[in-house]
């Protein structure tokens, strides 16, 4: 996956987020899946972080993979 096509996921999944925080109520499956929607941005702010990293060092970035949630939902921010 390219930054790009991982940068138009974000801007997808941030509308999503920013639709949902302006309803007046939320039911159960709006706040789980803002919850997957906060994850998933995690997962691809870390992806893009490792291809940026990966290519800085003059490796290839498409050996970067997108970390489980468990993972990157443990970074300190």
């Amino acid at each position: 996956m390219e930054d790009r096509q991982v940068l138009n996921h974000i801007e997808v999944l941030v509308k999503e987020e920013h639709q949902l925080y302006s309803e007046s109520k939320l039911d159960q499956k709006d706040r789980q899946r803002l919850e997957s929607i906060t994850v998933e941005l995690d997962q691809c702010w870390d992806l893009l972080r490792q291809r940026r990293g990966l290519r800085d060092a003059g490796a290839d970035p498409n050996v970067a993979v997108v970390r489980p949630a468990e993972v990157v939902e443990r970074y300190e921010q």
